[in-house]
């Protein structure tokens, strides 16, 4: 599996440079996000601007980091998205659970208010 990783200090964009997210990727994408979360990246944008295809494993994977990051920061899709990712993700009605962005400087300015958002709510309690 291709990928870059840029970590920043507030997230960590992590860019999948194959174009299939398959079974043959996804079990070293899933322990890529078991790391990087146990490393303590608080904020992930998944960038898959370059993915064109995505199976069930691939769907699983992405799943997998959204459950990792759910009480912990955010885990922010960024794209834009291929049209048969789009279609896999609406088929599978995951676009009201996952966090779709269609670029990664708006996927960033999302993380920054998200960030501000939880530390008013920490500071009310």
């Amino acid at each position: 599996m291709k990928f870059e990783l840029d970590k920043q200090e507030k997230y960590s964009i992590f860019k999948i440079e194959d174009t299939n997210l398959n079974s043959v990727v996804a079990p070293d994408l899933k322990s890529e996000f078991i790391f990087l979360r146990n490393e303590g990246v608080k904020n992930l944008i998944f960038d898959m601007s370059e993915v064109q295809y995505v199976d069930s494993s691939g769907l699983s994977s992405i799943l997998t980091a959204n459950r990792l990051w759910k009480d912990y920061g955010s885990f922010v899709i960024a794209g834009p998205l291929a049209d048969a990712v789009k279609r896999l993700i609406e088929i599978s009605r995951l676009e009201t659970i996952l966090t779709i962005i269609p670029t990664v400087s708006e996927s960033i300015e999302f993380v920054f208010m998200e960030e501000i958002e939880r530390s008013m709510l920490s500071e009310e309690e």
